[in-house]
């Protein structure tokens, strides 16, 4: 079968690469800059060809529950907003964390804080990244630098969530949401069946009497002792994935006198920012976490001996920061540039801040 290429926005992506992987539902709530993610579900019906769910919930609490519901039932199930919709959802979310419940959430971030702007941000690597609700749990997270990656991260993120019986999130940003490029639209999965469901979450509650004995799903256990094994238990299951899942790229980094950490729609103009100041003379890499948790830690690490500055940027005040200056642990120089307020940089401005921040 040849490849399907079409020109769509990332959201539009999003909505076509969840039907085509089989996606049993999708709970949301509309909120710029991600509401095309809820139109374009709509406007496939997808309900009709593959029986898949599309509910527009009356506010973003109903439909991270609704996603909970799902999840427990050992559905493919997705949400997604943007950033204030996303600080609603954060109690559900720690709910799903705290039940062992695989799902997907796309937030397509914009400015705050508040209400703030519709125009793009990265200020909610803090919310996703370091967990936003209460106790102590992680979140895959998958930052895309490109429309196609938005496709490409639907079916990741969910086979990582089953595969860790853990929440994923796609961390994308408005730039990233809104831009159109081509894309190559994953193939055509069936839905699975109620017995294949059943075979590959057996610990899902399905319903079915007479089946197999029921499963009770919940992250509630009022017995001290037994909440600290649920913990222990968690917290091994995070680090087996920081062992196994972390995902970064390495562009020109070599030769590279100067590293450039950046990741979505900053990593694509860190990389012509990096390119401008190779032109000049000036040894850049650049090295782009695509899994922010768990973050490429480790090799970033390496580099804290092989060059004499590292600039992050992001579109925010500084959060991705802490996490690099933590990898290289003080023995090279980590500073940061960033836009706030929906600002996008050109990458002249980046060049700029390395050369008054690093050199």
């Amino acid at each position: 079968m040849s490849e399907e290429v079409v020109l769509m926005k990332g959201n539009e992506a999003i909505a076509h690469a969840a039907i085509r992987c089989g996606a049993d539902g999708y709970f949301g709530y509309p909120i710029t800059p991600q509401s095309e993610i809820l139109e374009t579900l709509a406007d496939l019906k997808p309900w009709e060809t593959t029986g898949m769910v599309v509910l527009q919930a009356e506010s973003e609490v109903s439909a991270i529950n609704m996603v909970y519901g799902g999840a427990g039932c050992g559905k493919m199930v997705l949400t997604s907003s943007s950033s204030p919709g996303v600080s609603l959802k954060q109690e559900g979310v720690s709910y799903l964390a705290g039940a062992e419940l695989p799902c997907l959430i796309v937030n397509v971030m914009r400015g705050g804080p508040g209400l703030g702007t519709i125009q793009p941000s990265q200020a909610d690597y803090f919310q996703t990244v370091k967990g936003g609700g209460h106790g102590d749990y992680k979140l895959i997270a998958l930052a895309p630098a490109s429309v196609q990656e938005m496709a490409d991260f639907v079916g990741l993120a969910f086979d990582l969530a089953f595969k860790y019986r853990n929440p994923a999130v796609i961390l994308a940003d408005g730039v990233i949401g809104q831009m159109m490029e081509k894309v190559v639209l994953p193939p055509v999965k069936a839905r699975r069946t109620d017995e294949e469901v059943m075979e590959q979450c057996p610990w899902a509650t399905t319903g079915r009497i007479g089946l197999r004995k029921p499963n009770i799903v919940t992250s509630l256990e009022l017995q001290p002792e037994e909440m600290e094994k649920n913990n222990i238990r968690f917290q091994a299951k995070y680090r087996t994935i920081e062992e196994n899942e972390v995902r970064f790229e390495e562009i020109d980094c070599e030769d590279a006198e100067y590293l450039i950490v950046a990741f979505g729609s900053m990593a694509r103009i860190g990389q012509k920012a990096m390119e401008h100041a190779r032109e000049e003379g000036i040894k850049v890499g650049m090295l782009r976490p695509i899994t922010l948790w768990p973050f490429p830690t480790k090799a970033i690490a390496e580099y804290a001996n092989k060059v004499k500055g590292i600039l992050v940027t992001e579109l925010n005040a500084g959060q991705m920061i802490e996490d690099v200056r933590l990898a290289v642990n003080g023995k090279v120089k980590v500073e940061h540039f960033g836009r706030l307020g929906g600002i996008v940089p050109d990458p002249d401005e980046i060049v700029a801040a390395l050369k008054e921040k690093i050199m």
